[in-house]
């Protein structure tokens, strides 16, 4: 693998790991157990204006990027994979967070992109 590959990969890891960041210090709410809290509020700001689900964004920037970094063009293979389980997560939680949490519907309606702007 290029060095150039390696550096530009481990660049953008840490952008994931950035957004990663952003989204946990936006959302108070951020959690790996889909359920809705007393008083939860939609969050609308930050990079959730752009995404529905920027945590699920940072991880994918992340794990697509990460056999690059590594250099392992074999690892690549896992990444369908991967997308794959995030859009079933994301397609259930969706289910339950426009049940559950009150104006969700309406954010679906203004937020059209689940993690990838201009794609899904």
């Amino acid at each position: 693998m290029p060095a150039g590959w390696v550096i530009a990969a481990d660049i953008l890891i840490l952008a994931g790991y950035s957004l990663f960041l952003r989204v946990l210090r936006e959302n108070s709410y951020a959690s790996r157990i889909i359920e809705v809290e007393q008083k939860q509020k939609v969050v609308t700001t930050g990079p959730y204006a752009v995404v529905r689900h920027p945590l699920y964004s940072a991880v994918l920037i992340m794990y697509a990027i990460c056999p690059l970094a590594l250099g392992s063009l074999w690892a690549m293979i896992s990444v369908p994979f991967l997308a794959a389980l995030l859009v079933a997560r994301i397609r259930n939680e969706e289910k339950v967070l426009a049940t559950k949490l009150q104006g969700y519907p309406d954010y679906m309606r203004r937020v059209r992109y689940r993690i990838i702007p201009g794609v899904w």
